[in-house]
């Protein structure tokens, strides 16, 4: 290589290295989307208006002002109102007032609707969390994998290169050839299909921020096995802080707080309301005052009273079936874990380094003249296959710790 080869070479590298954007750390984008996605900012938007419904349930019922008009020997306005003590114009105010403790157990009702909200709110960020956590993962993995097959592809060219010669020198076949081709085109496909994942991939992710779909794309940083602790002690996180599991628990404490008002909604509320009638100034006023009683229908309250108390049974038996298919799915997760861990291990420490060396062995012999075709390709094929397995297996390994992050409800490092 000349000189000038070499110095168009290094420009065209550092060119590529500095123009290649800087990998994005996995808790910057989680840091980025509880900020800026849209359904997050719904769920707290949600938040918002309930805080305004405790104020309304606890308020008196609307205050009713009324306006008479009394007439005599006609039905026209203000007849009979100067010579008739009987006319009169009327000028009043009634007010509905509940039983005692019927406000405040309506505020009661109507504040845990905050609590389910701010509940709910939690549920949908982990949800959102959880789909951006397994997009980075398809993301990282897609791009290993095309490490993987760029890789692969080198070696490739490298064994349809010794099959030329070694058919050249009537040593190897033809087929031998063409079969190296065919290999080479296959991995060119999969490395298509595996651009494709990655361009699907950052859609996602994009959409999950809430960045434009033009935007530069994210360069997702290597992944990395992590541990996860004792299975006991992801059961208690996940009974204590799994978001859905918080939100059946304020819709049970709501269903209480209704059953008790649903009980005292069997008192009577009360009313009063106050007149006074003007006539004539040559008569004398009018002023009335009223004290009322509205009792309330037995058999609409015992039916509402019945219904609430059916309401309570419900939400608490949905509580526990969530709690179990929580605790299913956590050991599912778990298991996964512990499956692809130990499948790492074995990649790791040993697939993976025996089929390369295998291969390049394989690779030696055939160009000596020692090593058959078809054995030089079950080794290729061998090792390509198993550093893509170990590479999905990874992403698997770390999609269900953001699942299992998930049912807990925290974040584990």
């Amino acid at each position: 290589m000349t000189k000038i080869s070499k110095i168009c070479v290094l420009v065209l590298w550092a060119a590529s290295t500095f123009g290649q954007s800087a990998p994005t750390s996995l808790q910057l984008l989680i840091a980025e989307t509880r900020q800026n996605n849209p359904t997050i900012k719904a769920a707290a938007s949600a938040i918002q208006t309930s805080e305004y419904m405790p104020k309304q349930a606890s308020a008196l019922p609307d205050t009713e002002v009324t306006v008479q008009s009394f007439t005599v020997g006609s039905p026209r306005p203000f007849a009979g109102y100067s010579n008739s003590d009987f006319a009169y114009i009327g000028f009043g105010a009634s007010q509905e007032i509940p039983y005692p403790g019927k406000r405040a157990l309506r505020a009661n009702v109507a504040q845990h609707e905050i609590a389910i909200s701010r509940a709910e709110k939690d549920a949908a960020t982990w949800d959102v969390l959880t789909r951006l956590k397994l997009a980075y993962f398809q993301l990282a993995a897609s791009e290993q994998l095309v490490a993987v097959l760029e890789k692969n592809r080198q070696l490739a060219d490298q064994i349809e290169q010794a099959a030329e010669i070694r058919y050249r020198v009537g040593q190897g076949t033809q087929q031998d050839v063409l079969r190296a081709q065919l290999e080479r085109t296959k991995l060119l496909n999969e490395l298509s299909m595996q651009r494709r994942e990655f361009a699907q991939a950052q859609v996602v992710l994009k959409a999950l921020l809430n960045r434009p779909p033009e935007s530069s794309d994210i360069v997702p940083e290597p992944l990395s096995s992590r541990r996860i602790p004792e299975a006991a002690a992801l059961l208690a996180k996940l009974r204590q802080n799994n978001p859905e599991l918080q939100v059946s628990a304020q819709q049970v404490s709501q269903s209480q707080a209704a059953a008790a008002l649903a009980k005292r909604e069997q008192r009577p509320d009360f009313g009063v309301q106050y007149v006074w009638q003007h006539t004539a100034d040559n008569f004398r006023d009018y002023y009335m005052g009223t004290f009322s009683i509205k009792l309330p229908n037995r058999s609409r309250v015992r039916a509402a009273e019945a219904q609430s108390r059916a309401k309570l049974s419900q939400v608490e038996a949905e509580k526990e079936s969530h709690l179990k298919q929580m605790e299913s799915d956590l050991g599912e997760q778990i298991a996964i874990v512990q499956t692809s861990e130990q499948q790492l291990t074995v990649y790791e420490q040993g697939l993976v380094p025996q089929s390369q060396s295998a291969l390049n062995a394989g690779l030696a012999g055939y160009r000596a003249g020692k090593q058959d075709y078809q054995g030089l390709l079950g080794s290729y094929n061998d090792t390509l296959r198993l550093a893509m397995d170990r590479e999905r297996t990874l992403a698997e390994h770390e999609s269900a710790i953001a699942q299992v992050e998930r049912l807990i409800g925290e974040e584990l490092q």
